[in-house]
């Protein structure tokens, strides 16, 4: 893979976008509508999930027809919906010989032989929400088999977290077509913290399979250092990585408080008993996000902003960002297991909200040579998803340069 540009960390000149350009096709409002719908969409679900595992936490198994699988499907339905409309609206667009504007969801692409012409992000959201209707019924089809369901990682639930993050990757890739627009950047924030959120919950079904490393560490550390590292470089403006992690805190602050709510007043209304040794437990959703981000962002920041000013290579700088920030999250989840359960936990087979152990000098060993592993690979993949993201725009980097 070719290294990355220095571009990703540098600001290109003040200069004027090249003369002959033709004019872009005007926006009609159609895209700030669409994204905020599927971001609506995906923060339903997000709501929904933290929902269910809190009712499983504090009521015990439950079917597939509950008020908590109902927002986490209805949210799917909703991006799913607004997803296709977009993509029916591309199509008519490109057959009536219309320019297609890409700040509208990013490039077009052609689907089933050209049939159908989608913008990339709304094909992304749109795929996921697809995905996760079909696996609703195969877990439909589980729930008919075995009955009641107590764990996160049976197949279908897998199959589900993939397909709400793939739907969330779609909403991210649609903002930052529009990054040249202040809504595009606004939902950017917004839209990134919800994937940081949602993505170690798939990690979960490696819960087991090593006693070394913690699955959820390792999946908090890659996706809250690739994302904000991601973000930072996608807009290039100071403050993003500080945007995204202050946002990440206000979705941790309110599925801290909703999720235990909403867990026993359905419990009430529906007259199921609570568990009866139920101890006052931090949230479990909640309590695995990463509560330290400010701090993890505003080293980050003052990395890429020293980077900028000493014109360091861009090949190496992600890697080294990452690592840093990596080190910083496997560290502070430590602190953070201390605090939430009492015990320290992380690389020892703990740091997740499912489990927790002792924190040791190989306990701290383990987790900072993981935090520094995982933290390098999440730099590099970040600046190459922000090149790519980039590309999926129709700002330049001259024309980008120009709204600072």
């Amino acid at each position: 893979m070719d290294a990355v540009p220095e571009s990703t960390l540098t600001v290109a000149p003040d200069e004027p976008s090249p003369p002959g350009n033709p004019p872009r096709p005007q926006a009609d409002g159609s895209g700030p509508v669409a994204a905020f719908t599927v971001l609506a969409g995906t923060l339903t679900s997000l709501i929904g999930i933290s929902w269910d595992i809190e009712w499983h936490v504090d009521v015990g198994p439950d079917t597939f027809f509950t008020l908590s699988h109902l927002l986490l499907y209805s949210g799917s339905a909703l991006a799913g919906v607004a997803s296709l409309v977009m993509v029916l609206r591309s199509t008519f667009a490109q057959r009536a010989g219309r320019a297609t504007d890409r700040s509208v969801g990013g490039a077009p692409v052609r689907v089933f032989g050209g049939t159908f012409t989608a913008p990339l992000g709304y094909l992304i959201s749109g795929t996921g929400a697809a995905l996760f209707l079909m696996y609703g019924l195969v877990d439909l089809w589980w729930h008919s088999l075995y009955g009641f369901d107590a764990v996160l990682n049976s197949p279908p639930h897998v199959a589900l977290f993939i397909s709400i993050s793939l739907t969330m990757v779609g909403s991210i890739t649609v903002f930052a077509a529009a990054r040249e627009q202040l809504w595009g950047r606004i939902g950017l924030v917004v839209s990134t913290p919800v994937l940081i959120t949602f993505c170690p919950l798939t990690t979960y079904a490696f819960q087991g399979v090593s006693q070394t490393v913690d699955p959820q560490l390792a999946g908090n550390i890659f996706f809250s250092v690739c994302l904000l590292i991601t973000g930072a470089l996608t807009l290039r403006r100071r403050g993003i990585a500080l945007s995204i992690a202050a946002v990440l805190g206000v979705m941790q602050l309110f599925l801290w408080w909703f999720s235990p709510w909403a867990a026993k007043w359905y419990a009430g209304y529906v007259g199921l008993p609570l568990r009866d040794n139920l101890m006052d437990a931090a949230p479990v959703l909640p309590s695995g996000i990463p509560m330290f981000m400010l701090g993890v962002a505003v080293v980050i920041e003052a990395l890429l902003l020293l980077g900028r000013g000493q014109n360091w290579s861009g090949r190496w700088m992600p890697q080294a960002v990452g690592a840093v920030g990596g080190v910083l999250v496997s560290l502070s989840m430590l602190l953070q297991t201390s605090l939430v359960s009492g015990g320290g936990g992380g690389g020892g087979g703990g740091g997740g909200p499912m489990g927790q152990s002792g924190t040791s000098a190989n306990t701290l060993l383990t987790d900072t040579v993981l935090g520094l592993v995982i933290g390098t690979l999440a730099g590099y993949l970040g600046s190459r998803f922000a090149v790519l993201l980039r590309l999926n725009s129709t700002v330049t980097d001259q024309e980008d340069s120009l709204t600072r």
